[in-house]
């Protein structure tokens, strides 16, 4: 009989099911013909800002329609659990959290687990955008943050979500180098302000696509100050490996989380969507057999039990599914 390892792999992902890490379920399924047309080739940053088009009209009823509509095809997907990212900011207020917590509930009666994290897409340093995310803190399983949001003021981005985070007794998971920029180094930040906040194990770096396009012995030096802080990582394949040509010189490298080295470092990887149909992603479908795919060969990390682990067992630890 003919010996395939990907069934393998798959045999082994469905005793237990898909925990996807990291996802924008919110948005999901918002993409339109004229975006496709105008905004999808957009840089990252314009489009935090092109968002507010859906965002300000969108009632908790539309929000909660595309949770039903993402979950339902997650399950199908043989997702059994799943940490999402909402938006809460003066744009669209509380709706897309309100209809977060309504999913939660809807997404038990699929058999998934679904925890909840804020976006910070606004910041947290201006007046409104921090008065409104703390007065709902307590309503997310996860204290998110998006550090460049605050522009030139990361570290004071961070200063303040740890803090709300240890005033919680809460996990932080922060998006970091998304770029594939060398210019970028936000996940050596993530680490030293964990282990300055005394975070130790409780920090998860989403992304971390740059690292990649540093030399190896910087990454080496990153990869010893994140085991210092028990930094654990979620890697979302494609979301940046549409990445367009740059004439920046850097190591030779592809714009993929260095799966391969974090797990030879001894850190925690888990694997996640990021965004399903929408400006950021309008083809992606959140299948997250596509994205493990995407991973692994573009990685060439072929280690069957990590590969396992990193699909199921390490995504309910970093989102605290237990």
């Amino acid at each position: 009989m003919t010996y395939s390892p990907l069934q393998d792999l798959v045999d082994k992902i469905q005793k237990t099911g898909f925990c996807n890490a990291h996802a924008h379920f919110d948005r999901a399924y918002t993409v339109t013909r004229e975006d496709l047309k105008e905004t999808v080739n957009n840089h990252l940053f314009e489009k935090w800002k092109l968002v507010d088009e859906f965002k300000q009209n969108a009632t908790m009823e539309r929000y909660f329609i595309n949770f039903d509509k993402v979950l339902t095809k997650q399950k199908s997907f043989g997702v059994t659990s799943a940490l999402t990212f909402v938006d809460l900011d003066p744009i669209c207020g509380t709706n897309a959290l309100e209809a977060a917590l309504h999913a939660k509930v809807l997404a038990k009666s699929l058999g998934i687990n679904l925890k909840i994290a804020n976006q910070t897409l606004k910041g947290v340093l201006k007046r409104e955008p921090r008065i409104l995310l703390e007065s709902r803190l307590n309503d997310f399983d996860i204290i998110g943050c998006l550090p460049k949001a605050d522009r030139y003021l990361e570290e004071k981005h961070l200063d303040v979500v740890m803090g709300w985070a240890k005033q919680l007794g809460k996990r932080v998971h922060a998006h970091v180098d998304q770029l594939n920029d060398v210019s970028e180094k936000e996940t050596e930040l993530l680490a030293r302000k964990t282990i300055e906040h005394g975070l130790e194990g409780r920090v998860t770096a989403v992304h971390s696509i740059s690292l990649a396009a540093h030399p190896k012995k910087y990454r080496q030096e990153v990869y010893n100050i994140c085991k210092d802080a028990d930094l654990s990582f979620v890697t979302c394949p494609t979301a940046w490996i549409d990445h367009r040509r740059s004439d920046k010189m850097s190591v030779d490298h592809n714009a993929i989380t260095p799966v391969e080295e974090l797990v030879e470092n001894g850190l925690l990887v888990a694997i996640g969507s990021d965004n399903i149909h929408d400006i950021y992603k309008p083809y992606s479908d959140g299948n997250m057999l596509t994205e493990l795919r995407v991973m692994l060969e573009a990685t060439h990390f072929y280690n069957m039990k990590e590969l396992l682990k990193i699909a199921t067992s390490n995504g309910r630890e970093i989102i605290g599914d237990y």
